[in-house]
């Protein structure tokens, strides 16, 4: 071996030696937490039920096949349009709150910050029983609007697909409104005032400018919405009372209900795949993104 490549091997360590110990702890995390229960999801998929539950270690393909049925592809799609909608209506109420902080005045964002946040303080089930307070015939909605003279008899608000949308976009409406901030925050004015000076109104610097510069942010904030929504099961399990199915719901029933950890297994999976590919939309949108900013061709 030359004597020249001693010193750039050092030099090699003295660079990866830094990185490696910054995404160790990161690295470990995602191995314990993520790869290694896919994983054992993708094992259990292949097996069958035991006569009283748990797992015979046989491997089979029958439960592919059962979650081809049209029972629970109906209910993935249910799932997949329930935090679509949730989704768009979140982005149509995040977007302005987001661009409303970030012009705000430094002295007001924090606190406007805070409040976006103020929910996440108080924990995730109470919450959605309060909705549930609100939203049932003698609740408080229903008895403003009947007190009001809008309305003479109730409105069926609770226990069903509405009340699942309405539970989603309240609760994961915050991981919307900060990538777009975010996003809005390091677009900076410059940008609307150059389209300004170029004589373009406030609506198309709006649709031609900032919507485009802050796309990377906005497709961050439909993902965290979306995920934890698909795979959601408390709010369609409190909110729809059992007449809005989604496939968390399902998931959460072959595992500690029926038992049938290998279906569960089919199922879970199913949604990690829809999340991947929702993943990999994200990346092709940022890749172009990161073209038209620099000025290549997308």
């Amino acid at each position: 071996m030359s004597t020249a490549a001693a010193p750039a091997r050092r030099a090699r360590g003295r660079v990866w030696g830094p990185r490696v110990v910054l995404l160790g702890p990161g690295t470990a995390w995602w191995l314990v937490f993520f790869l290694v229960p896919v994983g054992v999801l993708i094992a259990y998929s292949f097996f069958s039920r035991g006569p009283y539950g748990g797992v015979i270690y046989e491997p089979t393909l029958k439960n592919y096949v059962r979650a081809l049925d049209p029972l629970y592809i109906g209910v993935l799609w249910t799932s997949v349009r329930i935090a679509s909608i949730a989704t768009a209506v979140a982005l149509v109420l995040a977007f302005p709150a987001a661009l409303f902080i970030a012009r705000a005045s430094s002295r007001w964002r924090v606190p406007l910050l805070v409040l976006v946040i103020l929910p996440f303080w108080t924990s995730f089930l109470i919450r959605t029983y309060a909705w549930m307070v609100l939203l049932n015939p003698a609740g408080l909605i229903n008895r403003v609007l009947m007190g009001i003279g809008v309305i003479d008899e109730p409105l069926p608000l609770l226990y069903n697909e509405f009340a699942v949308t309405l539970g989603l976009v309240y609760a994961y409406l915050p991981l919307m409104v900060l990538p777009i901030y975010a996003s809005l925050e390091r677009l900076g004015p410059q940008a609307s005032e150059a389209a300004a000076d170029l004589y373009a109104t406030p609506a198309q610097t709006l649709w031609r400018v900032t919507v485009p510069l802050t796309l990377p942010g906005i497709v961050a904030g439909c993902i965290f919405v979306f995920v934890p929504s698909l795979g959601n099961f408390i709010v369609p399990d409190l909110l729809g009372g059992g007449q809005t199915v989604m496939i968390g719901n399902v998931i959460q029933q072959q595992f500690l209900t029926a038992r049938d950890w290998p279906f569960g297994a089919v199922l879970a999976m199913s949604v990690i795949v829809l999340m991947f590919v929702v993943l990999a939309v994200q990346a092709q949108v940022l890749r172009r993104t990161q073209e038209v900013e620099h000025g290549r061709p997308a």
